[in-house]
């Protein structure tokens, strides 16, 4: 197949033309031949575009799967323009060995979904790394199960045993998350001094013990001197943002809507989400990572926290670059190579991430002239709802290829 277009990465957009073979792109340039697809100059094509950040709610339990699965997590991601997501690990039963997690990865492996899965394994108390290599996900507040922290003390002993590894870390302070408990709001419940105290210990246990760092959801405008300094200072660290923490704040809640915009951390001031478009913009944010939580409104108007995202990964996107002023380069820096970079030591022969010979012939085609509006009765989480409903996005997604098969939208 010969796909032809506008094609993106971070050095820039220029014209040209994809030759795939079979799962894998196989030459890139400008002149290869009478193209079998050729895209409108309206249209950019990116690496295809990685999530890698989601909760799928599947395991060999099945308990959770009435609002979410591995193949209506995949008809969903595709419906969004990504071809790749990393799952938490969460999960009533958690992935925390090698027994659990390749139970998990079997699991998966029997759904036979389209897109690439990456499982993260858990980091709890008393766990150890497993015998190969993984990503790792340590949770300092309380999760599903067993699998968090009560003292930051209890975490600093788990994560001795992990030196070296890749850590993912949800940064919320157990013990200020105790003594906000009782406060009125969920956001007063976890306000941000919770998030950069958390910050604070994780930078000190990515140098302690030579990790290779990720911070997750990052919301409070605060802790991103601290990031920076880390950095300079040489630690190996990254940190996601949501779309939630780029498009809502505080303003946004009201008595009616307050249970579907509750996530973990809550949404935070107009300042802080201001500060999160700048830093995804300048670097300081890599990833744009939705944490999709695909709960059902029934139990996010309990008390649940999270909102999905998959499906409209693709048209926000379009959002930050017709409406926030990103360009496509850095567009394909934070939702393709970087994305791909941290999944590729793990999906071996597969690589993502980029436009380049020997890279899985992937692809996100975004439509830059064709706006999108949401709508409940389109999408394909199983949840079935979405906090953008009734937005209408400037673009939408125009194709998207798997291992070199055209698959949706």
């Amino acid at each position: 197949m010969l796909i032809a277009g506008r094609l993106v990465s971070s050095a820039g957009v220029r014209p040209g033309q994809i030759r795939i073979a079979g799962e894998t792109i196989a030459e890139v340039g400008d002149q290869l031949g009478t193209p079998d697809v050729a895209f409108s100059d309206d249209c950019l094509i990116f690496a295809g575009m990685g999530d890698i950040h989601i909760h799928a709610r599947d395991d060999v339990t099945e308990a959770e799967t009435y609002k979410e699965d591995f193949c209506t997590a995949s008809a969903a991601a595709i419906h969004g323009g990504v071809v790749h997501v990393a799952d938490m690990p969460n999960n009533r039963i958690a992935p925390v060995d090698d027994a659990s997690y390749l139970g998990k990865r079997e699991h998966l492996r029997k759904r036979n979904v389209p897109i690439q899965v990456t499982l993260y394994a858990g980091i709890g108390p008393d766990t150890r790394p497993l015998s190969f290599p993984v990503p790792y996900k340590a949770y300092m507040g309380q999760s599903v199960g067993q699998l968090f922290f009560t003292t930051l003390e209890q975490l600093d002993e788990s994560l001795s045993h992990y030196r070296g590894c890749n850590v993912s870390f949800h940064c919320e302070d157990p013990l200020l998350l105790e003594a906000n408990k009782q406060a009125p709001t969920h956001e007063q419940r976890r306000p941000p001094e919770c998030e950069v105290s958390a910050t604070r210990f994780a930078l000190q246990m990515i140098e302690k013990y030579d990790l290779t760092g990720k911070l997750c959801h990052y919301s409070v405008g605060e802790g991103l001197p601290l990031i920076r300094t880390a950095r300079a200072r040489g630690l190996r660290v990254t940190c996601e943002v949501t779309p939630h923490h780029l498009y809502f704040d505080q303003a946004d809640i009201t008595d009616s809507n307050r249970g579907w915009m509750q996530m973990n951390p809550p949404l935070r001031t107009a300042a802080d989400r201001l500060a999160m478009l700048a830093a995804l913009r300048d670097g300081t944010l890599d990833y744009l990572a939705t944490d999709h939580a695909p709960h059902s409104l029934d139990e996010n108007q309990r008390g649940i926290s999270g909102l999905p995202h998959l499906d409209t990964y693709g048209p926000f996107v379009t959002w930050l670059i017709r409406e926030q002023n990103f360009s496509p380069e850095q567009v394909a820096q934070f939702c393709c190579e970087n994305p791909g970079n941290f999944v590729n030591p793990y999906t071996a022969p597969r690589k993502f991430g980029r436009i380049e010979p020997g890279y899985t012939a992937s692809l996100t085609v975004l439509n830059l002239a064709r706006p999108v509006t949401i709508r409940r009765e389109d999408l394909k989480t199983k949840c079935g709802w979405s906090p953008f409903e009734g937005v209408t996005f400037p673009g939408s997604v125009e194709a998207v290829f798997v291992s070199g098969k055209r698959v949706g939208p």
